[in-house]
């Protein structure tokens, strides 16, 4: 059973399914009536669930057939028709007409807008080594069927009709699916694009969309999102957390700004759309049980790729349950006061200014950490990266114990900090572990 069927089927009062067919429906009958008055469509026959209030015999059942048939089947017969008339036309041939629809006055036409997609979703393509012909062909006509009668009269089809024309008119199968896809998703909860080529221009919709908006200052505020940013920011993040793609955010965003520079108005937007994509994303997470700390440790490095991100919660996880994470914790949070504070720009650890027992012990452990650290995280075992800064603590708490890192001597007082400046990295590369600090 469909969600749709399911869904009208827990609402009536009293069961049914009821309706007469005439013949297999194609799909233009199938999209026409989906959702329409709780109809749906069954293999050769049309059917409706309905809330059984005192029709408890046949003959109130027929009357409910027959004035369901006499509402439904003027909107089949306009499918058909539609329909029909559109496959005479190829969505290829119908691009010019995009010309003529306005996007936005700030932002051009929609033929201008999709050229912009359609430049970006082949770069987005070759960051991901996919088919680039394929993008581009499917970011050309995703959305000719806007210019379609039966798109017109049915806008709630647009995109799963140019998928159905696409084939028609023997399109490649992705660059059909496209059309549906680079809507994707549409909204919570709903599926991702299944290929390639849908992904690639469904993020290049949605940041090309975010981009120029937000340039022109049409920020949403409070309730008001009329062109539904959050919604677009929040199938980016589905995409490239749950598909995994290793995507540079900011490349993306590069790109678009660099394809809206013709008009000077438009502000960049760059800081904006990524300050307002992290934002979703924390909201994101938190739906999805992690801890607010955790999080803020992983965003406060400012993430550009995402498809780790996940991976990165669980390590912070998996740190926060070993007895030594509030103790390293703690020690991040003084050493970050302490560079923050400081104005001294450190070079490099200087062995033979190592004076005290504490900052020996310290350094030699890095240097033999080190490697084992770099080879974890270099292959993304961001667990492994975490616990085995665990080795560092009696180290580290002995540094701060027995060691006065503001000394008066310069030369010495500049090596500490070159070390802790050397430490915070190593411990930091994960997460910023003085956000775990209590």
């Amino acid at each position: 059973m469909s969600d749709h069927a399911r869904q009208v089927a827990d609402a009536a009062d009293v069961g049914g399914a009821l309706g007469n067919g005439n013949g297999p429906p194609g799909v233009q009958h199938i999209e026409a009536v989906r959702g329409f008055q709780d109809h749906f469509v069954g293999r050769q026959r049309q059917f409706r669930f309905h809330q059984a209030l005192g029709f408890r015999f046949v003959t109130g059942k027929q009357r409910i057939i027959g004035g369901n048939e006499r509402v439904v089947r003027p909107r089949l017969s306009d499918a058909q028709f539609f329909f029909e008339k559109d496959k005479k036309i190829k969505l290829a041939d119908r691009l010019p007409g995009l010309s003529n629809v306005v996007y936005h006055n700030k932002l051009g036409t929609l033929a201008q807008r999709m050229a912009r997609v359609r430049i970006l979703a082949v770069a987005i393509a070759q960051m991901m080594g996919i088919n680039t012909a394929l993008v581009e062909r499917g970011a050309l006509l995703a959305k000719a069927d806007l210019l379609t009668e039966m798109v017109g009269e049915f806008p709630e089809l647009q995109g799963i009709m140019g998928t159905y024309y696409a084939r028609h008119d023997g399109e490649n199968e992705e660059v059909a699916l496209a059309s549906t896809e680079h809507y994707m998703p549409r909204f919570a909860g709903d599926a991702l694009p299944s290929t390639p080529t849908g992904t690639a221009i469904a993020l290049a919709d949605k940041i090309e969309t975010l981009a120029g908006i937000w340039g022109i200052g049409l920020v949403p505020t409070g309730d008001r999102d009329p062109f539904a940013l959050r919604r677009h920011a929040l199938g980016i993040l589905r995409i490239l957390i749950e598909k995994k793609l290793p995507l540079s955010l900011r490349e993306m965003l590069s790109n678009v700004v660099s394809l809206l520079s013709y008009n000077a108005s438009i502000k960049d937007p760059t800081e904006g759309v990524i300050h307002f994509i992290m934002e979703r994303l924390r909201g994101l997470l938190r739906e999805r049980g992690y801890a607010v700390d955790e999080i803020e440790a992983v965003l406060a490095q400012n993430p550009d790729r995402l498809d780790n991100i996940l991976e990165r919660l669980a390590a912070v996880k998996a740190f926060t349950d070993l007895p030594e994470a509030d103790s390293l914790a703690s020690a991040n949070k003084r050493i970050s006061n302490i560079l923050k504070k400081s104005d001294i720009r450190a070079g490099r650890v200087q062995v033979d200014l190592l004076r005290e027992e504490a900052e020996q012990q310290l350094y030699a452990s890095m240097v033999q950490l080190q490697p084992q650290v770099s080879a974890m995280f270099a292959r993304d075992d961001f667990t492994g990266t975490l616990k085995s800064l665990a080795q560092l603590r009696d180290n580290v708490d002995g540094f701060f114990d027995g060691v006065m890192v503001m000394a008066d001597d310069p030369l010495l007082r500049n090596n500490r900090i070159a070390l802790l400046t050397e430490l915070h990295a190593m411990m930091n590369q994960v997460a910023d572990l003085s956000r775990l600090a209590a």
